[in-house]
């Protein structure tokens, strides 16, 4: 079983481009997009467990420079298949 999330990430001023650029290139991101709004970026990680979900985020998202504020959102399938 694999677990999926969102990553809400807030940006310096004037970075998002390059954060997410260097997001895109960690281990476990799908896929990464500069959005507007209150956030900057937002990618789409998948790992092996909510453990491993946890140690992507605090290990290597929050490690990106230029990166202020993380909020990560599981995926949770509430339909039975």
């Amino acid at each position: 079983m694999t677990v999926s999330a969102y990553i809400l990430i807030q940006a310096d001023l004037g970075r998002a481009s390059e954060i997410m650029r260097a997001i895109r290139q960690l281990d476990g991101i799908d896929e990464a997009h500069d959005v507007t709004g209150p956030y900057d970026v937002i990618a789409k990680a998948t790992a092996a467990s909510i453990d491993d979900l946890g140690r992507l985020v605090v290990g290597d998202v929050q490690r990106v420079e230029g990166i202020t504020r993380t909020v990560t959102c599981p995926i949770v399938h509430l339909e039975e298949p």
